[in-house]
């Protein structure tokens, strides 16, 4: 069931995103005469699941959830259609038109897309707001993974800054730490400040990680008790503030997780603070590693910043959103070919159904499909033949120099960039199937 919530999810937003994508090339090819032949919601190989002709169009839904596409007469593009390339070029052909006409075309799926991430962000921020924990009030420091130990990290060490740069929002200190290659984190430990180095090798472990290698530290303070669970036939209460578990200190939540799963299936003392009064409790801990009751709220206990946005205040919000991602990816990409074994990060559609979550929840679907939609834009503007960016290269060299490119060229070009791209698909499909089975 889980499976299908987050691919349920992948279609929807891969639907929204190629549709606005691909009307984004089809309305200013018909506003300049185009004839468009095909008009395609995912790939059609062999056979569609869904056709329906309407003038010279046929709308379809192909059975291959990886794009879509729209077929202009007179065009090289994927169907490489060779044929009608020999023939004379007819006025609605896109060859025919003028070349300013040809780049509006070529450019306006990107367009659409740099548009739609910007309006799903203001959209967000003006039905949701923003919030977020100032690096600066995560009081009880950081709680560390294996990997922030690795590095040198410890736990309750409080971030000042990410190479001499403080960072606002505490859950971005990964980000920045990756992103901007930061050979240090300073630290304030028991009252002194230190410089922890981040190594080559580091940077590539965090790169590969799917978990937040550090989290602020939250005390473990019971809010909710789960029906029939053991933590109620423990005798634990709401506001019973843990001390210990079997002698090791559990003042917080994130030590009382690993004591437990430390302990899966067996029976643990459990000491609490109750209203100043401390309190023995025998408990058996689930094969699980779970005792069945719910910790406070981090909001409840660190001063959050809060922002909420009129509807005029979101789109501006929304445009600086929107650079953040644009930025944020253009450092990704730059990171694939500096940092020691970085392109086994690369993933296919398995990896971005990962990322939906096992339950539907909007705002993080809204916000991964506005990221899509400017990572979409990023990957069709480049260079490379079979992509926008090939198409509206070829278009620039030929109003610069008044020459149009062969036609013979241009197919060897179209077959390049495809062969390209194919192998790219199939290197990140290969490495999420090599995940499957390794982790």
């Amino acid at each position: 069931m889980d499976i299908l919530i987050q691919a349920a999810q992948l279609i929807l937003s891969l639907s929204i995103l190629v549709i606005l994508h691909e009307g984004g090339h089809f309305l200013p090819a018909k506003l300049f005469k185009m004839r468009v032949e095909k008009f395609y919601l995912f790939f059609d190989p062999w056979f569609s699941l869904l056709k329906v002709k309407k003038g010279d169009t046929e709308y379809g839904i192909g059975w291959v959830p990886l794009g879509g596409y729209v077929k202009i007469s007179g065009m090289i593009d994927e169907s490489m259609d060779k044929e009608q390339m020999k023939l004379p070029a007819e006025p609605w052909e896109f060859r025919s038109k003028p070349a300013w006409q040809r780049l509006i075309v070529m450019i306006g799926g990107v367009t659409v897309n740099v548009i739609l991430g910007i309006l799903i962000y203001a959209g967000m921020l003006f039905v949701w707001g923003e919030e977020y924990l100032p690096t600066k009030n995560a009081k009880y420091g950081i709680a560390c993974d294996s990997l922030a130990l690795q590095m040198g990290l410890k736990d309750g060490d409080k971030i000042l800054s990410v190479g001499n740069v403080y960072v606002e929002n505490f859950n971005k200190i990964p980000v920045e730490i990756i992103l901007n290659s930061s050979k240090s984190v300073q630290v304030e430990r028991n009252g002194e400040k230190l410089d922890v180095p981040v190594s080559e090798e580091i940077q590539s472990k965090l790169i590969k990680s799917k978990d937040s290698f550090i989290s602020p530290r939250i005390p473990c303070i019971v809010d909710t008790i789960l029906p029939g669970q053991a933590a109620l036939k423990a005798g634990l209460l709401s506001d019973d503030k843990f001390v210990s578990i079997n002698g090791e200190d559990a003042t917080y939540f994130q030590d009382v997780v690993k004591i437990l799963q430390k302990n899966k299936g067996k029976q643990v003392d459990i000491v609490v603070d109750r209203k100043g009064d401390s309190i023995a409790l025998k408990a058996d801990v689930s094969e699980a590693g779970k005792l069945g009751f719910g910790n406070i709220d981090a909001a409840d206990v660190f001063e959050v910043n809060t922002q909420k946005f009129g509807l005029l205040e979101s789109f501006p919000a929304g445009i600086r959103k929107g650079y953040e991602t644009f930025q944020s990816y253009i450092k990704q990409m730059k990171i694939l070919f500096t940092v020691k074994d970085a392109h086994e990060s690369i993933g296919s559609f398995i990896s971005i159904g990962k990322a939906y979550g096992k339950t539907w929840d909007w705002q993080r679907f809204w916000g991964i499909t506005a990221f899509l939609s400017i990572v979409l834009a990023i990957m069709n503007i480049l260079p490379i033949p079979a992509l926008d960016g090939g198409h509206v290269m070829f278009l620039l060299y030929e109003m610069i120099t008044g020459k149009k490119p062969g036609d013979k060229f241009m197919e060897y070009a179209q077959i390049v960039g495809m062969v390209l791209l194919l192998s790219l698909m199939v290197f990140a499909l290969g490495n999420d199937i090599f995940k499957l089975f390794t982790e």
